[in-house]
């Protein structure tokens, strides 16, 4: 015999609410209670919150724009300019050899410069926001 579990015999609320109460005050994101849990719909719209979501937007899609270009420009090389790639560059090391390793250097570089990126210019910002919000 198998145990119920304890969910099986929750009581159905009295009512369902599908949006936050009306008493909500947007303009902070905050109810009137100080206990209240802050309103992520209305820290979302917060000025300074879109402000940060733009500068990132700014910083992410043209860096990745620009790494996918440089990959499929490899990709095209190493596709259809096989003599340019097959060219000895220092020894036996092929310029396509160095272009496919500079891929792994790239995305290093890459990685870092998005860290030091959000740790100077993102991560303040959403401290702040964190603050404002009551979030230790």
């Amino acid at each position: 015999m198998t145990q119920a579990s304890a969910f099986t015999h929750a009581p159905e609320p009295e009512k369902y609410v599908a949006f936050e109460p009306a008493v909500n005050d947007f303009s902070t994101g905050f109810g009137p209670d100080e206990n209240a849990k802050p309103s992520y719909a209305a820290i979302r719209e917060h000025p300074d919150f879109v402000r940060v979501r733009r500068r990132l937007t700014r910083f992410i899609f043209p860096v990745s724009v620009l790494f996918f270009v440089w990959y499929m420009t490899y990709v095209l090389l190493a596709a259809y300019a096989h003599d340019f790639m097959a060219r000895r560059a220092l020894g036996s090391v092929t310029v396509g050899l160095l272009l496919g390793l500079s891929q792994f250097v790239t995305t290093v570089v890459i990685m870092l410069w998005y860290a030091r990126f959000t740790r100077t210019k993102v991560d303040p910002e959403i401290d702040r926001l964190r603050r404002f919000a009551g979030e230790d």
